[in-house]
């Protein structure tokens, strides 16, 4: 179908809408960046049959249909999508595309159909983020080139799920455990600090997650005019480097979270390593960087130019290593 499209009018149907700083980058609008993403991202579908308070994207929710967290998308034609990033690709601007995926009727062929353009054009990485209703499906989109499938959890603990995207919880997480089993390295999910969990709950993922094989990117919560969630305060940026630290210990250094400590209310208090042997983990900043796939680096998706830095699009300076070590330093056991 694909290849008789574009040999029909040279054009495939329908539209993506890309995230302001990927269109930048793409040569498709002009814009200032202090860092440019080094993936394209990519949303496709609007409004969500879904309602999570958190979403711009929620059926539910009055911001903009362009809007996804604190970032714009604008819409441009499909094909030329493609073949800007298959130009970007060649030339080194562009390392991965994700492709945003909101959930209605035609979501899984709309993202099969974007991984068999992307692909016709280049051999780009290609992560779909999508609710899928079958193993099958992240089968196929894996066969059409897709390189990783993420199911969003976002919440961190089922309580919380409960009160901000609905009861399905135990189907999506057996759904993430059974598909990691079936296609080892492929699977992904994404957490949100900040929607109601304890430090403690959130480690206690991020470790079953890890057993399982299966990455993880994480996010701050980011309040959204239009949405339920709107006056909500972002986390505290000390609680945040504290689970960025766990998550760096877990997937990169190889620590159990079993080995650290926490107070009576579920924060965290140590990683029961000793000081010198953090700050050797730590020293080169990497573990207060975006996390997630290979080259991605999100810019500003939780945060505004000038504000509080939650994730790092790129190399820290001295002295923004310098603060995480200060916001590290109230632990009280190492």
């Amino acid at each position: 179908m694909l290849r008789a499209e574009l040999d029909n009018d040279g054009a495939a149907a329908g539209t993506w809408r890309v995230s302001s700083g990927s269109a930048a980058v793409l040569g498709l609008a002009t814009l200032r960046m202090e860092t440019a993403p080094t993936t394209a991202y990519i949303m496709l579908g609007e409004r969500c049959l879904r309602n999570c308070t958190y979403c711009a994207q929620a059926h539910g929710s009055t911001a903009p249909g362009a809007a996804l967290s604190r970032v714009i998308w604008p819409p441009f034609p499909a094909i030329q999508v493609a073949r800007a990033i298959a130009e970007a690709v060649a030339a080194g601007s562009i390392k991965r595309v994700c492709l945003q995926v909101t959930q209605n009727r035609s979501s899984f062929t709309l993202t099969l159909d974007a991984v068999r353009l992307l692909k016709h054009f280049s051999d780009v990485p290609v992560c779909c983020s999508l609710a899928v209703n079958a193993d099958d499906e992240i089968s196929e989109l894996l066969a059409a080139g897709a390189d990783k499938v993420t199911l969003a959890l976002d919440a961190a603990c089922e309580p919380v799920y409960r009160q901000v995207r609905g009861s399905d919880w135990n189907k999506l997480t057996e759904q993430l455990e059974r598909a990691a089993a079936r296609f080892p390295g492929r699977l992904s999910t994404h957490l949100i600090v900040g929607l109601g969990e304890t430090e403690r709950e959130f480690v206690d993922r991020l470790q079953w997650l890890h057993e399982h094989g299966i990455g993880v990117g994480l996010f701050a919560f980011t309040p959204v005019a239009g949405t339920p969630l709107a006056n909500r305060q972002p986390p505290a940026l000390a609680s945040y480097r504290r689970l960025q630290t766990a998550r760096h210990l877990v997937y990169e250094c190889g620590i159990p979270s079993g080995q650290f400590t926490f107070d009576a209310v579920g924060r965290l208090t140590g990683f029961g390593i000793g000081i010198d042997k953090l700050i050797s983990y730590l020293g080169d900043g990497a573990a207060f960087r975006t996390s997630g796939c290979p080259d991605c680096n999100r810019p500003y998706y939780n945060e505004r130019p000038g504000g509080v830095m939650y994730n790092y699009p790129r190399p820290l300076s001295v002295q923004e290593l310098s603060d995480t070590k200060v916001l590290l330093a109230g632990l009280e056991h190492v």
